[in-house]
């Protein structure tokens, strides 16, 4: 789930296909062909394709009989790799679709866990998973692999930035959008246009959303719609606005659909316009962005990459929008052993801990949330320079 841009473009979109390109390595295929042999031999398969090709499983019967995907575009989805980036409401709805349609291998990455407050539109969580501050990656992908086993699931307990974008987002076919900030979007937008990776933004905040897929060098790319992120503060979040169940799903179904054409290539009905929704009040635009490609974009024209080329030191301490926390996280790679720092911190305050993270509350208004690669949340706070005074602390510089 995510915040909206504050600023709507418009323009015409060009018509020219694209084709998803094919960077799944054979040990990476090799899972999920592995996986559907399996289930052949077991007589899970619906009717025999072409000569040479293997069965479709039948539990993609439903997919078989709607022909703009059909027994040919099953198979192009059991090939097909996808990251999808951010897994709270949007990300839930959209890991959802591609692991229960049979995509073929889906990348799970989210450096969040679960909140109680989550699971009024989280949907593959629940109360357990809160109370155990499961991450949400590992949380969903351990609810996934129970919906469909042919499919290859792999969970990243990660800041997106710019150290690790370039690995965690490439070797997939499209990357797809359930973030909530526009920093990640345009790190997303600078690894999609340097490698050519479509991907689909969305976003829904209150009982509005929007959604749009970008082509690298056929549509705008993110920076030629919005240049760069809205100040702190002058966008809504959840957090400020609210929002409710239903525009989560809409946006996340949109994205999803939007997505199987891509992965079948069926790019003659994929819609090249910006798609907004108000759900509560009853409005719905369909804009038209071709126009707004910029010859001097910084991205897709200039190929500068300002996101993903960021200063890292800078981009250590993030301030999480209307979570009250801040985010810091070591420049150089480091690892917490929870079980020693558990030690630690234990005579200064409360301490939890599971496998994944581990909570210390030094008072009631603050908690220090420690993850085994270095990164902290420092809950309770939104000053930056307090975060760092209460890291310096308890943990050190």
């Amino acid at each position: 789930m995510s915040s909206l841009h504050p600023n709507q473009p418009a323009g015409d979109l060009p018509s020219a296909a694209f084709s998803p390109s094919s960077r799944a390595g054979e040990d990476a295929a090799a899972q999920p062909a592995a996986q559907l042999e399996a289930a052949q031999a077991g007589g899970q398969t619906a009717r025999t394709g072409a000569a040479g090709e293997a069965e479709v499983p039948a539990r993609y019967s439903r997919h078989v009989l709607f022909k703009p995907v059909g027994e040919n575009g099953q198979r192009a989805l059991g090939r097909a790799r996808v990251a999808i980036v951010g897994l709270g409401a949007l990300g839930t709805v959209l890991a959802n679709h591609m692991v229960r349609a049979g995509v073929g291998f889906v990348r799970l990455i989210d450096r969040d866990f679960v909140e109680e407050s989550n699971l009024q539109r989280q949907m593959l969580y629940d109360e357990e998973d809160a109370r155990q501050a499961q991450p949400k990656a590992s949380a969903a992908a351990a609810k996934l692999r129970l919906v469909n086993s042919l499919v290859g699931i792999e969970a990243h307990v990660a800041d997106l930035n710019p150290l690790n974008a370039e690995e965690l987002l490439t070797g997939v076919d499209l990357i797809l959008d359930g973030t909530d900030n526009f920093s990640v979007r345009f790190l997303i937008n600078d690894v999609s246009v340097k490698h050519g990776i479509p991907w689909l933004y969305g976003g829904a905040v209150a009982s509005r959303g929007v959604s749009l897929a970008i082509l690298p060098g056929e549509t705008p790319c993110l920076r030629c719609l919005f240049g760069s992120a809205p100040a702190h503060g002058t966008a809504d979040t959840c957090d400020t606005a609210g929002v409710i169940g239903p525009i989560i799903h809409m946006v996340a179904s949109y994205q999803a659909t939007e997505a199987m054409k891509i992965l079948i290539g069926d790019m003659r009905h994929l819609n090249r316009r910006m798609q907004q929704w108000d759900l509560w009040y009853n409005h719905y635009t369909s804009v038209d962005v071709a126009g707004a490609r910029k010859a001097d974009c910084p991205a897709c024209a200039r190929h500068t990459f300002e996101y993903l080329n960021a200063d890292i030191e800078g981009e250590t301490i993030q301030t999480l929008c209307g979570r009250d926390s801040v985010q810091i996280h070591p420049v150089q790679a480091a690892e917490f052993s929870l079980e020693q720092w558990e030690q630690r911190l234990a005579p200064l305050g409360h301490v939890s801990r599971n496998k994944f993270l581990l909570r210390f509350r030094p008072s009631d208004e603050i908690t220090l949330v420690l993850f085994p690669d270095g990164r902290v949340l420092v809950q309770g706070v939104t000053d930056p320079t307090a975060a760092k005074t209460l890291y310096s602390r308890y943990i050190g510089m």
